[in-house]
């Protein structure tokens, strides 16, 4: 199980080691080639930023080529896509695609097109599930979860703001069921929605597991449907969507991608150097203590199907949540 603790000081080491490999590398590689821009719409230290350090520990070395983060942050991740699309496509230039990206994009924020950019790879993925109060909830399996839905059940779903992955979650679960969108309550954070489903505000949180790592563990929230193709080790008893029956699959997601001119010579080089780094133990050990696991970093076509898929269910679905015109 996550542990919260390690993760903290595993990012720290984290960061270190990649200011020290930035000053070596810039050293040892600038005379070769340009160092690549890695563009984040995090600041420092912020989930997005940090995959994109670990990324870049091994990177540097299997594309033998200095790498540098560049912190563009605004409009969900607008600011970031507006300042790729100013970039040259040379393949010296990477953005850090998210879910969050993928929101801005079908709500209409940037210019930026799926047909603008060359998928590489993806680097994480922590699927969305849905979550109830073990000691309280009249659900005690995934089944009872679904067929309480359909038949009428009247409940209060939680997440994270409104307009996020958590917002559209609940909608498109709901019309995955033939049922209407269930009342919707915003919180300002994962840790804060998870004790409010402890303390009864809420029916059914839309939490990623490591945010609710430890109520899990501790047996006061029960994980019933896990959004993905795969089970999660870490939570046995909660079944796939798909082993339910339902056609969804969401994600908070985060990947790689470049300028679609880029040559493919050039974007399979960066493809091949990413995922090598991301085989690599350092970054595995990330993974692990984030709660994730080694089908996380998927190669550019399963990444880019993803990405795809996600900007064209977004869009209709914003719109018919009235959250867009």
């Amino acid at each position: 199980m996550l542990n919260p603790k390690r993760l903290l000081q595993f990012t720290a080491t984290a960061l270190a080691v990649t200011g020290v490999c930035a000053l070596a590398g810039t050293a040892a590689m600038a005379d070769d080639k340009p160092a690549i821009e890695v563009i984040t719409h995090a600041g420092a230290g912020g989930g997005t930023d940090v995959n994109s350090r670990m990324m870049m520990l091994r990177s540097r070395r299997t594309l033998k080529q200095d790498m540098v983060v560049v912190n563009k942050r605004g409009g969900g991740g607008a600011a970031a896509m507006n300042y790729f699309m100013t970039r040259p496509a040379d393949g010296n230039t990477v953005l850090t695609f998210t879910v969050g990206h993928a929101i801005a994009m079908a709500s209409g924020k940037t210019k930026l097109t799926v047909a603008d950019m060359a998928p590489i790879a993806r680097g994480t993925n922590d699927p969305q599930i849905l979550m109830v109060n073990c000691k309280t909830s009249a659900y005690k399996t995934s089944e009872e979860f679904v067929d309480g839905m359909k038949g009428g059940d009247s409940l209060k779903f939680g997440g994270t703001s409104t307009g996020t992955i958590d917002h559209l979650t609940a909608y498109l679960w709901s019309k995955s069921l033939g049922v209407d969108m269930p009342t919707y309550i915003p919180f300002k954070g994962g840790g804060e929605l998870a004790t409010q489903l402890v303390a009864g505000s809420v029916d059914v949180a839309i939490l990623n597991l490591s945010e609710a790592a430890a109520p899990v563990e501790a047996g006061d929230i029960c994980p019933l449907v896990v959004l993905a193709e795969n089970g999660m080790e870490p939570i046995p008893d909660a079944k796939t969507s798909g082993e339910l029956g339902i056609d969804l699959i969401l994600s908070t997601t985060r990947g790689f991608v470049t300028h679609a001119g880029v040559d493919e010579t050039r974007r399979a080089e960066l493809e091949a150097g990413m995922m090598k780094a991301m085989d690599h133990s350092m970054y595995q050990a990330y993974l692990v203590n984030s709660g994730l696991d080694a089908t996380s970093p998927q190669a550019s076509e399963a990444w880019g199907k993803q990405i795809q898929s996600m900007v064209g269910a977004f869009g209709p679905a914003l719109k018919d949540m009235g959250l867009i015109e």
